[in-house]
């Protein structure tokens, strides 16, 4: 066999590797590169779980852009959370809660 072709498929093939390696690494880090970018308070512990999702079959990583996209920047708030209720809310808790008490009784 011709020994040219030799090395160079041997370094095509180093060249290929390389590059899905580093493209694995950049995908793995695309959570905490969202995270960087809207100053989320976890962003280290969103990279660091990034590696560990590279070592461990990237089980964890879908769970990291959820943590990462979950924290809103403007509000400085998590995304989906109530922090207060109002009253009208709190009354008409209380009043299902006697409606539902009242129901039982009747069983």
């Amino acid at each position: 066999m011709n020994l040219t072709l030799d090395y160079l498929s041997l370094a095509i093939l180093f060249v290929v590797l390389l590059i899905f390696v580093y493209g694995l690494i950049v995908l793995h880090d695309i959570p905490y590169e969202m995270a960087k970018k809207r100053n989320h308070p976890h962003q280290e512990a969103i990279h660091v779980a990034g590696w560990i999702s590279l070592f461990f079959l990237h089980v964890i990583w879908p769970f990291l852009w959820i943590w990462a996209v979950l924290y809103d920047p403007d509000t400085k708030r998590w995304r989906g959370m109530q922090t207060e209720v109002t009253q009208e809310q709190y009354d008409q808790l209380l009043a299902r809660i006697e409606q539902l008490e009242q129901h039982n009784e009747v069983k």
